[in-house]
């Protein structure tokens, strides 16, 4: 074989491995397309590969089934979550209303973007003992990832309401209620509005303290 050769087919597998990525992405983004429209129990995968613009079989090049499919989508999330822990602005003492709204305004345009995908796996936890484990695992690890910002209250001499855990779960059900009441109309909010009043909301409660 010459160099040329060797070069063609280089270039050849690279194609190929781009085309691979290319369909694998474009059926993630159908998915989260129709799981939108439909919900995650009422999609076929034949819904998926149409809205993709794919062949029905090209699936299962890539996916060995639906299930299959909302893991890696889960997996995806888990990456972009652990992208914004990283980011520079990230502050963890909750004394300080910034590092409040870090963590809100995160935690706010994570879920609105990624509501089909958090949708599907509420969905799919009704019916499957591996995704309810998961969904159990995702909230538990919610609060732990940021339990020891609470720790900051106490030490700075101020009186949580509540223990840690337990202000946490009410942090994340506040925002989650928040967000139903917008997605069903029943409250007007733009992003920037919530996002402010749950910061204003969650540092009163948590130092007592006017924002």
């Amino acid at each position: 074989m010459t160099h040329a050769d060797a070069e063609a087919g280089g270039d050849r597998r690279g194609r190929r491995k781009e085309r691979s990525a290319e369909t694998e992405q474009a059926l993630k983004d159908a998915a989260r397309e129709v799981f939108a429209e439909r919900g995650y129990l009422n999609t076929k995968i034949t819904d998926i590969t149409a809205a993709a613009g794919r062949a029905a079989g090209s699936f299962y090049n890539h996916f060995a089934s639906k299930e299959d499919l909302l893991r890696a989508l889960l997996d995806d999330l888990a990456a972009e979550g652990d992208a914004d822990a990283a980011r520079p602005e990230h502050k963890e003492d909750f004394t300080d209303p910034d590092a409040i709204r870090y963590h809100v305004e995160a935690y706010w345009r994570f879920s609105r973007r990624n509501w089909p995908v958090l949708r599907a796996m509420s969905q799919a936890a009704l019916v499957n003992d591996e995704f309810a484990a998961i969904m159990r695992q995702f909230a538990v690890g919610q609060r732990t990832d940021i339990l020891d910002h609470m720790a900051y209250v106490p030490a700075a001499g101020l009186r949580l309401p509540t223990s840690p855990e337990a202000g946490l779960t009410m942090m994340f059900a506040a925002i989650e209620g928040l967000l139903q009441a917008t997605r069903e109309g029943t409250l007007e909010f733009t992003d920037e509005q919530a996002i402010e009043d749950l910061t204003r909301f969650f540092y009163r409660g948590l130092t007592g303290r006017d924002y």
